[in-house]
């Protein structure tokens, strides 16, 4: 690849002090997928990525040293390098240090330091890169933790003025109250931020009818590599600024290959956009650094155009045979200027119907795959009008318009899960993800990739912004094989030439980075190539920042993260059954898109993930977070993490509240919670626990000691004993502990059944058979809710039954990884009732938690032996919602504020209890967040303040503008008791409100 050499003007920059004041890198790594991130700045690693690239003497020690006497603390630790040594690509590069900058000023001292060390500089955002430029050797810059502040929005000029970590959300929120919005909107647009959509030029879905971000980019505030501060807007010339004197002679020496070359079509994003500095478009320096991946310079704020958001709107789906009949007919779409035009494949559905339920997909027209056209108007009526008449004008098999906000979200939510989706079930990777070519060519293109796929034994599931020509695909590409990386890179060559036949871009919104920087030749030519060195050199004549993105590119092959892991499946717990029992393969599920960092997920969404790191906003904190850390573990060249017993990895799990929230939540199917029960397995078997195992943990087996003399036990916790028993037990003091009930529940159960009422009397005889579940928590704490369900399961015609023994699923047991006991506790009950479930009898559980066991972690634990009882095991809601002839009572007229309880959500799904509620007539709002106790977790000392945290970003706040005479619908008895711990108010559970409301 030519480059040019760096001029004399730029060698006399180079490594100049840090004259003005930085802030947050152009933190690129964007699209519709991924969102917008970090731009990677980054050097020469090792292949495995674990190298610093930084010069003798300026290892993690020495650059942490130099950064704290410039005012700038970075975190060298090695869970917090393993933490950044990934984003959402396939690329491993190990940085040496980690800093979270709060102003401009600790920016532009950090950057300072690094060019007195010639240490990389890596701006990131949310860290969604996908193509790798969210990585590098040297110092990684994170400024989503602090610098997030809008400092204004003018709705008279439709501008905004915001710092490079405000997340795309944020922004919506801010400005939805004048009727404005920020056009473009990458599927990230939970936790990707704008400095991210900056560095790599995001479009998302609605680019189509609103630009690229390099459309709606008004002024930027840069540093560049040599320290000059620059403030650029289109128009304005190069001025006295050396470097936008210098960048206008490169420019003018270059004209013609400028304007034959780039800019042929919207989504053309590899390489520079330097077709914005022509003379015809005013020398617009501000769009041209929109793209740059952090290459040209560090982002220290940006002014954006924002845009009316339409009145109402309306989405088209349309059904066709396959993904390239649908892509053949986007043409005949386009004349109704749809603001989106969006392709899914069928496979993706059937993946959310697999796991998620049927209930979780809307109705969709017959075919293989789908076109998603939306429609802008005034009102609704109108935007119903223009859809149909869209749809009318396709080609499509079969068409349906949808106008219920509700309705439409779900299936955008399935389209924005898209690349988390495909890997359920199948080895899926980014590396060729987001190519575009003019969309009148799309369909011919579609068909010669799926052969070229074909041809060399891969197969992949296509989707994207078809509107706009760009297709996301994940592939099946064997990197864990010996032969893997060859395979890849053979692979990517070819595509890359594909593209340039069909006059396209390797990028059509992510930006180039590791992934396809190597590859621009194939698109470019030489002289083109010098151009983008050329400018490279001028921004950062030191090259410091992200080398080895788009100019002197690093081999795509190089630093790729899979070939380096090795397989795990030595004397595990669980069965890792999806993964082929294969530990490794499990934790590297996580693919980087980062949902578990979106802070504040859209109401009605439901979403559980990830609580502690809204709580925190810190990346170990998240599931992605702790996933890298668990990666380092199981990783086969140079591992960070030095096993189970590490503290990198008790550290990572320790405010893992094991809500379970990342199994559904997670496009990728993360399950932490069962990754977090074996870490602890494996570090404490054969070893002593922390005490709150042995008594938070095994908590059942106190119970039943205390329901021998409940009110001995209950004065002695709330007494001065009970301060002693807490310290002893591991318990936070400020925890208050639940009282246990003066009559459990199968006593009462027993009582009743002794006076002829009940299951052996009159009121239920000849009913079918029902086994209710009695777990510890209703049986000891709270039998009043048992009690209303064997009414409400009565009134439903059920005779209601109770195993003979008591038993226990061994939840707590699980949650505190004494996995070896659980097995056996687990697997009594599993045998105590396998013969009602072969006899046909429903099992109903009232616990959520202790549910979900049956349904999931029961056969993880015990192999199929389980799957009779997890079939046979039923929510409630579930039992009495397929009960042929049986209707709930009224409850017209009630306001339910429900908290699903997040294993409930998780591993049944609560929507079959809100369909319940609401055909009964109630209104129902779902809070979107764990309640923050989580069983043992909220309980245990140094958790508490979490604990409260987490119950801060959702419950509390939904409580608090909750009526007062709302029923707070609370099925978790951890969420019942944080509520009313924390709030003073009293939960309810579901069959408690059923209860009340008959007859």
């Amino acid at each position: 690849m030519s480059s040019s050499s760096t001029s004399e003007a730029a060698r006399d920059r180079a490594g100049g002090g840090a004259e003005g004041v930085a802030g947050a890198g152009a933190d690129a790594g964007t699209d519709a997928e991924t969102g917008a991130d970090a731009g990677a700045g980054t050097g020469a690693g090792t292949e495995a990525g674990a190298g610093t690239g930084t010069p003798a003497g300026a290892g993690p020690a020495a650059v942490a040293a130099a950064l704290r006497r410039g005012g700038v603390e970075a975190d060298v630790s090695a869970r917090r390098r393993a933490e950044y040594a990934t984003d959402a690509s396939l690329y491993r590069v190990v940085p040496t240090a980690v800093a979270f900058p709060r102003t401009a000023e600790e920016v532009a001292a950090a950057l300072a330091v690094c060019r007195e060390l010639g240490v990389p500089v890596t701006a990131r955002g949310a860290g969604t890169s996908i193509a790798g430029n969210a990585v590098g050797t040297g110092l990684v810059l994170d400024f989503s933790r602090h610098m997030t502040t809008i400092h204004g929005i003018d709705p008279e000029s439709r501008t905004a003025v915001v710092d490079p970590g405000v997340v795309l959300d944020d922004l919506q929120r801010a400005a939805a109250p004048y009727g404005l919005r920020f056009g473009p909107d990458p599927s990230t647009h939970g936790r990707c931020t704008l400095g991210g959509m900056i560095g790599n030029n995001a479009c998302g879905s609605r680019a189509l009818g609103y630009g690229r971000t390099a459309d709606n980019v008004v002024a930027l505030d840069v540093l560049t590599g040599s320290g000059e501060r620059l403030t650029v807007r289109k128009g304005e010339g190069p001025g006295a600024s050396p470097t936008l004197r210098e960048l206008h002679d490169v420019v003018n020496a270059r004209l013609g290959v400028i304007r034959t070359e780039l800019g042929r079509f919207t989504r053309q994003v590899s390489g520079y956009s330097l077709e914005h500095l022509l003379p015809e478009r005013d020398f617009d320096v501000a769009s041209a650094l929109v793209g740059s991946e952090g290459t040209l310079g560090v982002l220290l704020g940006a002014t954006v155009r924002l845009v009316p958001a339409p009145a109402a709107t309306a989405l088209a789906v349309l059904g066709y045979e396959d993904m390239a009949c649908a892509a053949d007919d986007v043409p005949s779409v386009l004349p109704f200027s749809p603001v989106a035009i969006e392709g899914l494949d069928a496979r993706i559905v059937d993946v959310v119907r697999r796991t998620r339920g049927a209930g979780e997909v809307p109705r969709v027209p017959r075919g293989g795959g789908w076109l998603f056209a939306e429609v802008g108007a005034d009102s609704a009526a109108e935007a119903g009008e223009r859809a149909r008449a869209l749809a009318a004008a396709s080609g499509a098999l079969e068409t349906r318009v949808v106008t219920e906000a509700a309705e439409a979200a779900a299936l955008w939510r399935i389209r924005e899960d898209g690349a988390g989706l495909v890997t359920r079930g199948r080895p899926a990777h980014a590396g060729w993800e987001d190519a575009a070519v003019p969309p009148e060519g799309l369909g011919a293109y579609l068909r010669e990739f799926e052969a070229l796929l074909a041809d060399h034994g891969l197969t992949g599931v296509p989707y994207g912004h078809f509107g706009d020509g760009c297709v996301h695909i994940r592939i099946d590409f064997p990197l864990q094989r010996a032969d893997g990386k060859a395979v890849f890179a053979g692979f990517l060559e070819e595509a890359a030439r594909l593209v340039a036949r069909h006059g396209g871009s390797m990028s059509g919104e992510h930006g180039d980075g590791r992934a396809r920087g190597a590859l621009l030749p194939h698109m470019y030519s030489a002289a083109a190539l010098d151009a983008f060195a050329a400018v490279k050199d001028v921004f950062d004549p030191g090259d410091l920042l992200n080398p080895g993105v788009i100019v002197r590119p690093r081999p795509v092959e190089a630093d790729l993260r899979l070939p380096a892991a090795k397989p795990y499946r030595k004397d595990l717990a669980f069965a890792y059954a999806a993964d082929d029992g294969d530990f490794g393969r499990a934790v590297h599920r996580c693919t980087g898109v980062g949902k578990c960092r979106t802070q504040q997920p859209p109401r009605g969404s439901g979403g559980v993930m990830c609580p502690s790191y809204r709580a925190t906003r810190d990346e170990k904190d998240s599931t992605r977070g702790r996933a890298r850390v668990l990666q380092e573990l199981v990783n086969g060249t140079d591992p960070l993490v030095g096993g189970w017993g590490s503290p990198e990895v008790e550290e990572a799990l320790d405010l893992c509240l094991a809500c379970k929230g990342c199994s559904s939540d997670c496009p990728s199917g993360v399950d932490m919670a069962t990754y977090k029960a074996e870490a602890l397995h494996q570090r404490y078997r054969g070893r002593l626990r922390p005490a709150s195992h042995y008594a938070l943990g095994r908590l059942p087996v106190w119970s039943r000691m205390a329901s021998l003399a409940p009110g001995l036990a209950n004065r002695a916790v709330a007494g001065p004993l009970g301060a002693i028993a807490k310290r002893v037990a591991g318990v936070d003091a400020r925890r208050e502990m639940p009282a246990f009930a003066p009559r459990t529940f199968r006593r009462w159960f027993r009582d009743r059944q002794a006076t002829g009422v009940g299951p052996s009397g009159a009121s239920s005889a000849g009913g079918d058979p029902v086994l209710l579940w009695v777990d510890t928590f209703t049986d000891h704490y709270t039998p009043q809710v048992g009690m209303a369900a064997v009414r409400v399961l009565e009134d439903a015609g059920y005779t209601v039954r109770i195993t003979e023994r008591k038993l226990c699923c061994g939840l707590t047991w699980i949650s505190t990884g004494q996995l070896d006991a659980a097995r056996r506790i687990l697997g009594r009950s599993v045998a105590a009732l396998a013969p009602h479930a072969e006899a046909g009898v429903p099992i109903v559980g009232l616990e959520p938690s202790c549910t979900a066991v049956f349904r999931g972690d029961a056969a993880e634990l015990l192999g199929g032996s389980a799957r009779a009882v997890a079939e046979a095991t039923r929510t409630l809601a579930e039992l009495l919602s397929a009960r042929e002839g049986w209707t709930p009572p009224a409850l017209e007229g009630t306001e339910v504020v429900a908290q699903p309880h997040c294993h409930h959500h998780a591993v049944m799904g609560w929507s079959t209890d809100r369909k319940l509620l609401e055909s009964a007539g109630a209104s129902v709002r779902t809070i979107e967040g764990c309640c923050g106790l989580a069983g043992n977790f909220g309980a245990e000392r140094g958790h508490y303040d979490t604990s409260v945290a987490v119950a801060g970003t959702a419950l509390l706040p939904a409580v608090r503008e909750a009526p007062q005479d709302a029923q707070l619908l609370t099925d978790g008895f951890s969420c019942r008791t944080q509520l009313a711990q924390l709030a003073r108010r009293e939960g309810t559970h579901l069959a408690e409100l059923l209860a009340a409301h008959l007859g």
